[in-house]
């Protein structure tokens, strides 16, 4: 699933194709997820921001277009008069003013039909639960090691479950969770991290993201950016996915397990459960 780098890269990358023009027609598969996307016919691009994992795409003045792209979701724009690909789940025409002939349409592929678009009134995301939910972006100044031991205080599940659940800070996903625990020395699992390791884990959390951004992103199977390129951030991976090949910090094997039905990587070792660093 794109997580926070992948989603920004395609936003640096979508942002100046897009904003100031005019969306034409507009459609989407017929599944409550995809439909929506008609809803923005009509409406005048004025920037593209994010939140998380989501796509914020500004119109008018007063509404958005939220693109989620699930776990194979692509964005691509290309010529309107295009041969569709079988995947492609929502499009937008793209012109220089309204009633104008199209000079380029916006795509959003998606395999597996995970992703999911929505036309709302801006900033108002009661209606989408989870980005309604999201803890603070990691670059933000909100977002300190402070603030994360304290989210972590407020629940007893592991600390890689937090991560991924988006409450402690909004972006991290499997891959950027697994880099930033092994860079700070904990456990996946732990269900108590103190303050100064808490600290530490934010550091590493946004010096793994800032880093993949630098990259383009991580590309394991069907990450593309905008451009259709692939991000080279896999070709950096200190431990997620490398399970049983030896930690770049101590040489011990790495090992695989499964916290609350997710593959995790972590060091036996440097991330041992006994291994304490503070006891605040």
């Amino acid at each position: 699933m794109p997580e926070l780098p992948e989603v920004e890269t395609i936003r640096r990358q979508l942002e100046p194709v897009v904003r100031g023009r005019w969306i034409g027609a507009a459609g989407g598969h017929p599944s409550g997820k995809f439909a929506p996307a008609v809803d923005a016919a009509g409406a005048h691009v004025e920037g593209v921001r994010r939140r998380g994992k989501y796509l914020l795409v500004d119109l008018d003045e007063d509404r958005e277009l939220v693109v989620h792209l699930g776990m194979t979701g692509r964005l691509q724009v290309v010529a309107p008069d295009s041969t569709p690909s079988p995947y492609v789940r929502a499009w937008w025409d793209l012109g220089p003013s309204p009633g104008a002939p199209a000079t380029g349409r916006l795509e959003l592929h998606d395999v597996r039909r995970f992703g999911r678009v929505a036309v709302l009134p801006r900033g108002d995301h009661v209606s989408l639960p989870t980005l309604h939910r999201l803890g603070p972006e990691p670059f933000d100044p909100a977002f300190t090691g402070d603030h994360l031991w304290r989210a972590l205080q407020a629940s007893r599940a592991a600390v890689k479950t937090q991560l991924l659940s988006q409450r402690p800070v909004a972006g991290v996903g499997n891959i950027y969770a697994d880099e930033a625990l092994w860079r700070a020395g904990v456990h996946p699992a732990a269900r108590r991290v103190g303050r100064e390791r808490a600290g530490a884990l934010r550091d590493e959390i946004v010096a793994v993201l800032a880093a993949s951004i630098d990259r383009g992103g991580t590309t394991l199977r069907d990450y593309r950016t905008v451009e259709g390129a692939t991000g080279t951030n896999q070709l950096h991976l200190e431990c997620y996915g490398r399970a049983g090949e030896p930690c770049l910090r101590c040489g011990e094997p790495l090992r695989r397990l499964v916290v609350d039905g997710r593959g995790t990587t972590w060091c036996g070792t440097c991330q041992s459960l006994r291994r304490r660093v503070d006891n605040s």
